[in-house]
């Protein structure tokens, strides 16, 4: 089959080339361009969380919210006037009353000093103040961003008011969105530069990277503007991490399935008979006929085992991986479908003079430079293999050392911390950030998202001393700053902010002492929720309910789903990777310990990126998506490389014991990848350029990944592992070493092409 596709190609290869260059016209012209994210939580956080409703309820029952994320902030560290402190209170309250004029879409304000100290947590006394911007839940993110920038010109003087400037979890969440877009051009820039140098010095050839840079050129423009045009018609939630996710990935994938090509490629050198046209054209048409012959269907089952994998997001429940799920496996896919129909085209059109200047057209040396240049197979992965190949002794050294420290680096991953962070994710230059790292000095690191404990029972709000004890309970859990409730402030307070008219409902508002959307404050709502009900027991069984609102405890239930999410999307990753390997390879024992050691692989990554951002970001935890998106992304690459590296084996064992299979296949496969994964991890390390957290996070964890994939899995535990194991390695398949029974990579027939 792969021996018909491969002439129809090569037969077809300007139908081909022709078809695609009119797919991406016609896409170009035709189609939507994409418009970046939503630029909300829309497609990042569920908008229905218990939280959400217990903000909504508590709208209700009282009329006006304690929760905002807008904020506006003044600050003077040698102190603020009582003039100054009076006049947030009066111009705030005038918005409350009405007798502001048209400040719309503000709904109302509530501000906040901290006067002599006395807001419980502030750290210090008539230097702050904060004026909460109060909004109907269907405002936009950037109606209240901008809307909190026309309140501070309106109402304050900024040199005499001490302004600082306007931030809050929706400014941040509008900022982030604009970080990426403004980055995004530069990333890809530089990316498709690392590509082209990767890919230049590898093959040293001038043609090879730009064969790579046009296949991905067409992948990029079909399937950004396919995805553009579904996400239009189906109303489809964008959220704007996504779209840097997905170039790199098409990017990086494209650019592997042209290097694993070309590698293949490189390797058939055409042998004319005679030096006529004629002669170089069938030459040129049988190479590229045995080089697509024999990557073809690797490539082809090694593309499609990503696209499963990244699919395998779909099983999650959070709207975040619901949507990056589809988008990576549809980029997969055409990426996939580009590569092995334009690749091998080209590979026919050009023939030899893809590794131009490195060789002529017959294949030959072209003088001293081109010999120095000659396009071939780096010689340290063969040295390796045959050292690990050798002796069985050094081959269970290796794999005990790297079996050892990938488990040890493993275990790491169990102690993950997990946040929703928007403030802490921005540059810490960035203006938003530095207001609010202002507001948190002169109150508590929580104070820009408190948490609302809400409370409803009959005449509930009458018993003071039973609120006060709750209110005390809370402010001595560890993680909390403060607590303003009833019971302990003047009923005036009380009356107007935290309990009803009719004394049914109480709520208290609780400020944490770190960042509200971090690791450690999800720990601290979900240490207070626990507690929760023990506190509740002073008013007798049966007399009170409670709901905990604000952006901890939202950031509280995501890491909840999501971690409930790994079980899911864990299984069915795993059985999707699996099924892959074994309709490939035919071999339960092998599939088996491959996926295993792609497993301790990317534990060992996910445990070594946890700890080092623990250190660099206390406090903070890794994204919340960061992890199982890294994971997902790992598992499907280590099963394309698998697929890769052991079908070149299974298609070198015609006649071959195992062990002379994996000395002649491994090294100039693991070479291919190595090259493959350095462009691979250049398209996601090169993430880091945009300058928020969550990008730092999944740079570092899928380079990092793919290096150990390479390097230790390919390059160390492959080779060991496929001599220890011997021919028991293809139970209950092949046998290795009788070349009467020797199967090629379907499973029937001779190997060919090796």
């Amino acid at each position: 089959m792969s021996g018909r596709f491969a002439r129809l190609v090569v037969r077809g290869r300007w139908f081909v080339v022709l078809a695609w260059a009119a797919v991406t016209l016609v896409c170009q012209l035709a189609l939507p361009t994409h418009g970046g994210g939503s630029g909300g939580l829309q497609g990042l956080l569920a908008t229905e969380t218990p939280a959400v409703a217990a903000e909504k309820r508590s709208v209700e029952l009282f009329g006006f919210p304690l929760i905002a994320r807008t904020v506006v902030v003044q600050r003077d560290p040698e102190g603020m006037s009582a003039y100054a402190q009076a006049r947030t209170v009066v111009r705030a309250v005038a918005v409350d009353r009405g007798r502001a004029g048209d400040v719309s879409p503000v709904l109302g304000a509530l501000p906040l000093t901290n006067t002599l100290g006395l807001f419980p947590g502030a750290r210090e006394a008539d230097t702050t103040s904060l004026t909460f911007l109060l909004f109907a839940p269907d405002a936009s993110l950037g109606a209240r961003t901008r809307a909190g920038e026309r309140y501070a010109e309106r109402f304050f003087d900024e040199t005499r008011d001490h302004v600082v400037g306007v931030t809050g979890s929706a400014p941040a969440r509008i900022e982030q969105g604009a970080i990426i877009r403004e980055a995004l051009p530069g990333v890809e820039a530089i990316t498709v530069a690392a590509i082209v140098l990767i890919v230049g010095l590898a093959f040293r050839s001038v043609v090879a990277p730009l064969l790579a840079l046009g296949t991905a050129g067409v992948a990029y423009v079909v399937t950004l503007r396919l995805s553009a045009y579904l996400a239009e018609r189906f109303d489809l939630a964008s959220p704007d991490e996504l779209e840097p996710v997905v170039v790199a990935l098409l990017l990086g994938v494209v650019t592997d399935y042209v290097i694993f090509f070309c590698s293949s490629a490189r390797d058939q050198a055409p042998a004319p008979e005679d030096d006529s046209p004629e002669a170089r054209r069938r030459a040129t048409e049988e190479a590229t006929v045995a080089a697509v012959r024999r990557s073809g269907p690797i490539v082809a089952v090694a593309g499609l085992a990503v696209a499963a994998g990244t699919a395998t997001l779909l099983a999650a429940e959070s709207p975040f991986f619901r949507a990056l799920g589809p988008a990576l496996a549809f980029t997969v896919t055409v990426g996939l479908v580009v590569a092995i129909t334009l690749v091998p085209a080209m590979l026919a059109v050009l023939g030899d003079r893809v590794f131009w200047p490195s060789r002529r057209r017959d294949g030959e040396p072209r003088g001293r430079l081109a010999a120095a240049l000659e396009v071939r197979s780096p010689r340290w992965p063969q040295h390796v293999v045959d050292t690990i190949t050798g002796s069985k002794v050094v081959a269970v050294a290796v794999l005990a050392t790297t079996l050892g420290g990938l488990v040890l680096a493993a275990s790491l991953a169990t102690r993950l911390e997990l946040g929703v962070s928007f403030v802490g994710a921005l540059p810490s230059d960035e203006p938003i950030r530095a207001t609010a790292e202002q507001a948190q000095q002169g109150f508590a690191d929580g104070i820009l998202s408190p948490t609302v404990v809400l409370l409803e029972g009959d005449g509930i709000g009458e018993r003071r001393a039973a609120l006060r004890r709750i209110g005390s309970g809370i402010a001595s859990l560890p993680g909390v700053a403060g607590v303003l409730g009833p019971g302990s402030q003047p009923r005036a307070v009380e009356r107007q902010l935290l309990v009803t008219p009719d004394g049914d409902a109480a709520r208290f508002l609780v400020v944490l002492d770190t960042d509200p959307l971090g690791s450690t404050a999800v720990e601290t709502v979900d240490r207070l929720q626990n507690e929760l009900p023990t506190l509740l027991a002073l008013f007798g069984p049966g007399n009170s309910t409670w709901a905990v609102a604000g952006d901890s405890a939202t950031a509280s239930y995501v890491v909840a789903q999501t971690e409930d999410d790994l079980v899911r999307i864990a299984v069915t990753a795993l059985v999707a990777n699996l099924l892959m390997l074994l309709l490939f390879l035919r071999a339960l024992v092998g599939s088996v310990c491959l996926l295993a050691t792609t497993l301790l692989s990317l534990g060992a990554t996910l445990g070594i990126t946890g700890a080092v951002f623990d250190q660099l970001t206390p406090d903070q935890g890794l994204t919340f998506y960061v992890p199982f998106a890294a994971a997902v992304l790992l598992l499907a690459f280590g099963s394309d490389y698998n697929i890769f590296t052991v079908g070149h084996v299974w298609e070198a064992a015609e006649g071959r014991t195992l062990r002379d299979a994996a000395r002649h296949a491994l090294p100039s496969s693991v070479s291919a990848v190595f090259t493959a994964g350095l462009a691979l991890g250049a398209s996601f390390g090169l993430l880091s350029l945009v300058p928020l957290a969550p990008f730092h996070q999944l740079a570092f964890a899928v380079g990092l990944g793919i290096a150990v994939e390479i390097l230790v899995v390919r390059l160390l535990v492959l080779p060991a592992m496929l001599t220890l194991l011997g021919r028991w390695v293809a139970w209950p398949g092949r046998r290795f070493g009788d070349p009467g029974r020797a199967l090629g990579p379907a499973g029937r027939g001779s190997a060919r092409g090796s």
